[in-house]
């Protein structure tokens, strides 16, 4: 089992999913398994290093668009 993942409400959270896109997830209840975020992307929830940011895009889990973007964060400062 990976060491990112939860459930939260029936929806996978898997990797450094943003607690917005959580939030945002549970208010729009889309029809889809879960959020994902590949890999470990800099400066992600946890993964801050110091002023370094890259871009990541959180992805639906299956459903009917799964891999469709959910989160886009070109220079995610959050």
């Amino acid at each position: 089992m990976p060491c990112h993942s939860t459930v939260v409400d029936g929806y996978v959270i898997e990797g450094h999913v943003p607690a917005t896109d959580v939030r945002r997830l549970l208010v729009e209840r889309p029809f889809t398994r879960g959020l994902v975020v590949s890999g470990m992307p800099v400066g992600s929830p946890r993964m801050e290093m110091g002023n370094r940011h890259g871009p990541y895009a959180v992805l639906t889990l299956g459903g009917e668009s799964p891999g469709a973007v959910f989160g886009l964060y070109p220079d995610h400062r959050l």
